[in-house]
């Protein structure tokens, strides 16, 4: 493709800037997560001679390897600020050589315990792990469950319960679950490393315990301190509860590779992957293209050129449903099929949509949605011409895909729009954000509209303007707050916020996990198959 982009023109230069300014913003962002709970409790951590988090996920990957960090913003803006990444860091990395997801608490954000968002990221990381056949790897330094969140964390599926049915169905399903414990694991959190295929325990900080001193002097009247009742010593000598005593951490996780490298674990790729080559155009030019402002059109085009190999696109039906761009490309060498808004969804461009799909389960080629969508087109004419009908064939084919599918909002991801274009609630592979996204079920200009007809028409013309006026300025402050990008991924809507410049490489790491794991590319999520 032969971009169009003027980079020294005055709309380009403005967007660029503004766009800069979002990406400050995540940044600064992802840096509060990063800093867990604070200095002085990493101090605090430190002198119990225990490693931060990050070192211990550091130490125990392969020298230089990427780690593809998932939902690092989750909490954000919820209790106070005051669990960072929920408590829990995610990711995929190699150990040993294997693609592994690692699931690793934070002990110095709130003692590493449960809330709602950290049992989600928790469980959100084992349903990629199970999807994409990946060994899980648990740094286990765990409070248990938050009791202030009882009702949020422990009852319901997908739950904390849920952590460890999918730890049992995972173990069943051949994918290993393995664990280092270096901390305390009270209560539920004990079963992480005892539902764990092999665990290794630290001397001196490990401790695994259903009940801990204060409770078994409660139930039963023992005094016991909890090295005697749980400690890894009597583990490894005693109970046989743990498989391997670590005198430290560093020698711990020096086990947990090991263990990885003995796992004869398979590593076979099975696409045509061609040649590496990067874009034509930089991808530090996205933030110019799209800008910050939803109503500005741009040629999807332009963003796909500088994510694709060569920038090179066959594009699918270029005459036809032109408000949907459909092409086939390369990533990373990887075959991909790119389904991408051009504006909003008519019955041209779903039934164009739904026909690529098929191609590409025809060919065993993964799925792109990039994401920047008002809806599916409304009015007397849509409906005459069968919009109903045809927005379902492209939810149709959209959902019974064989390939897998990865998802991207750059832009907004409304109504129905967000159905057909692979949202949250389809299951796709991943789905990330961008720092512009929005999604709602509408925009704040559309919700705020259609309140105010619906209470203009039950008032029946004896509507108060102040009262009016009020309502339109809840909705809309409503609407933009929870529509916002970090509203979501707090709530772990997404699998976290990206870059712009980052997305080809963090789709190059998704393509390749899908390649390996499912020869046919036939596998369903396993959240929904049980």
């Amino acid at each position: 493709m032969i971009s169009r982009i003027d980079s020294r023109s005055d709309t380009f230069l403005r967007n660029a800037e503004s766009y800069a300014g979002l990406v400050a913003e995540l940044r600064e962002r992802v840096q509060w997560a990063m800093a867990g709970g604070g200095e002085k409790l990493r101090a605090r951590h430190l002198e119990r001679g225990k490693l931060p988090v990050r070192d211990r996920i550091d130490l125990l990957l392969d020298a230089g390897s990427p780690f593809l960090e998932l939902s690092a913003l989750a909490g954000f803006g919820l209790y106070g600020n005051e669990v960072p990444a929920a408590g829990v860091v995610t990711g995929i990395g190699r150990v040993s050589g294997v693609p592994c997801m690692l699931i690793a608490n934070d002990a110095t954000v709130k003692g590493g315990s449960f809330f709602a968002e950290t049992v989600r990221k928790h469980v959100r990381a084992q349903e990629i792990a199970w999807e994409n056949r990946l060994p899980c790897l648990y740094l286990v330094d765990c409070g248990g469950a938050y009791l202030p969140e009882q009702d949020r964390v422990f009852p319901d599926f997908g739950h904390f319960g849920t952590t460890f049915y999918h730890q049992c169905r995972m173990s069943a399903d051949g994918l290993p679950q393995l664990s280092a414990v270096f901390g305390g694991c009270t209560a539920g959190g004990a079963y992480i490393p005892a539902l764990s295929d092999e665990s290794v325990m630290v001397e001196g900080t490990g401790r695994i315990h259903l009940g801990g001193p204060p409770i078994v002097k409660a139930a039963i009247a023992e005094v016991v301190d909890g090295e005697t009742l749980g400690g890894a010593a009597m583990h490894a000598r005693v109970s046989g509860v743990t498989d391997y005593l670590a005198v430290n951490e560093h020698q711990a996780l020096a086990k947990l590779r090991d263990i990885v490298a003995h796992l004869n674990w398979p590593r076979a790729g099975h696409a045509t992957r061609l040649p590496v080559r990067a874009p034509l155009y930089d991808a530090q030019e996205i933030g110019g293209i799209v800008g910050t402002d939803l109503k500005q059109p741009y040629d999807v085009r332009e963003v796909i050129a500088r994510l694709v190999d060569g920038s090179e696109m066959q594009e699918f039906k270029p005459e036809y449903g032109a408000t949907l761009v459909t092409t086939f490309a390369h990533l990373h060498g990887y075959p991909l099929g790119i389904l991408a808004n051009n504006g909003v969804l008519f019955s041209e461009s779903s039934l164009k949509g739904a026909h690529f799909i098929e191609l590409c389960n025809q060919r065993r080629i993964p799925l792109l949605f990039l994401q920047n969508i008002t809806g599916f087109m409304v009015g007397t004419e849509a409906e005459r011409g069968g919009i109903a009908k045809h927005s379902a064939k492209l939810v149709y084919a959209m959902a019974t895909a064989r390939v897998p599918r990865f998802t991207v909002m750059i832009g907004g991801s409304y109504g129905a729009g967000n159905y057909g274009m692979s949202g949250r609630g389809f299951a796709p592979r991943f789905l990330f954000s961008w720092p512009n996204s929005r999604i709602a079920t509408m925009s704040a200009d559309v919700a705020s509209n259609v309140l105010l007809d619906l209470r203009r028409g039950s008032l029946k013309g004896d509507a108060d303007p102040a009262a009016l006026a009020e309502l339109e300025a809840q909705t809309r402050a409503q609407f933009d707050a929870q529509s916002d990008p970090y509203y979501a991924t707090a709530r772990l809507w997404d699998d976290g916020i990206i870059e712009p410049t980052h997305t080809r490489d963090v789709l190059g790491i998704c393509l390749e996990l899908a390649d390996a794991s499912t020869p046919r590319f036939e596998g369903v999520s396993p959240v929904y198959r049980m």
